[in-house]
Parts: C-alpha cells; sequence; structure tokens
C-alpha cells in the first residue's frame, strides 16, 4: 500500500469535498453582487441625501431672492395705505373738495365719494398686507362714512356746506381717537415687522 502523506487526504474524502459547478458559479456571483449593492446603496443614500440639501439650498435662495423683490413692494404697500388713510381724514377731505357755494346734501355725495374713490384706487394694495390689517382698513373706511352719515343726517341737505363742514369739524375735536388713527397704527405697527 502507498504511504499516504498526513496532509493528502483520500481520494474518497477529497471528491465529497467537490461542489457542483452551478453552485461555485452561484457563489461567485454572490461574492461579486453583494458587495455592489452595497455599495450601490451607499452611494444612492449618499446622493440622495445630496440632492436633498442641494434643493434646500435652491429654495432657500429661491425664497432669500423672492424677499428681496417682494420686500419692497410690500412696504410701498404700506405706504399707499398710509397715505389713503391721511387722504380719507375727514379734515383732510373737507380741505380738498372745499365745498364753497356748496350745500351740505352735495358736500356730504361729494365726501362719501372721494372716501370710494380713494379706497378703490387702493384695493389691490390688500395683496400685500395681512388680512386682519386690510379687515382693520375697511372698518376704519366704514366707521369715516358712518360719521359723515351720521351727522349729515342731522343738517338740511339745502344747508350751505360750512354747516356741515363746521359740524364734521367740532365732532372730530371731541373725539380722542378715530378709527383712522387704529388703522394708521395698525399700518405702522404690521410694516414694522419686515424692516
Amino acid at each position: 500500500m502507498p504511504v499516504q502523506s498526513i496532509y493528502t487526504l483520500p481520494l474518497s474524502i477529497q471528491n465529497r469535498n467537490v461542489m457542483p459547478t452551478w453552485l461555485t458559479v452561484l457563489l461567485e456571483i454572490v461574492k461579486i453582487t453583494v458587495p455592489a449593492l452595497i455599495v450601490f446603496f451607499t452611494v444612492y443614500m449618499l446622493l440622495k441625501e445630496f440632492m436633498k440639501k442641494q434643493l434646500q439650498l435652491q429654495s432657500m435662495e429661491y425664497k432669500h431672492r423672492h424677499q428681496d423683490i417682494a420686500l419692497p413692494i410690500r412696504l410701498q404697500a404700506y405706504e399707499r395705505l398710509s397715505l389713503l388713510i391721511e387722504r380719507i381724514t375727514i379734515p383732510n377731505l373737507l380741505f380738498r373738495l372745499r365745498a364753497n357755494n356748496s350745500t351740505a346734501g352735495a358736500l356730504r355725495v361729494a365726501l362719501l365719494l372721494a372716501i370710494q374713490q380713494e379706497f378703490e384706487h387702493n384695493v389691490t394694495q390688500q395683496v400685500y398686507i395681512s388680512d386682519k390689517l386690510w379687515e382693520i382698513l375697511r372698518a376704519a373706511r366704514q366707521d369715516t362714512e358712518n360719521i359723515i352719515n351720521g351727522i349729515a343726517e342731522n343738517i338740511d341737505p339745502k344747508a350751505p356746506a360750512e354747516e356741515l363742514a363746521g359740524t364734521l369739524l367740532n365732532y372730530l375735536e371731541m373725539q380722542e381717537t378715530s378709527a383712522l388713527d387704529t388703522a394708521q397704527m395698525a399700518i405702522k405697527t404690521e410694516a414694522g415687522l419686515y424692516i
């Protein structure tokens, strides 16, 4: 009998350890595929996170550019609405309309028409302000119209316009603050949030 080395296995044992070819190929594929999948998913996750950060950065840049454009327009809207409030105060209306040789009824109509025109001229500014501020402005307008109508109802429409004007000014002198003053403060407060 031939002498076997201690390192050499008998042939019958060696043949038992041989794997079928298909299993060897499958194991080779798994050895290559698993690391490749790990690398793929790692790269995928890194790229996904990178793209997410880039999108956030672009979004922030867009908002910043938009704010640079929108802020001056918004501040201009506050300026225009502040001017609107000044223009529809009763003393300023009376000064602009100067209803000499007119009747109280004609002055009443002229005052209400001027308020309406001023308000319509600035109605688009509501796009740039809060809904709450717009409601305050509308309430101030309504309050001013109610004051004019309330006082004008107690004066004969055929009386001289100076009588209505004087009564309106006397009424305003007795008031500490008006809805227009409140609206002006609300405009300043909201505009101050953006400055």
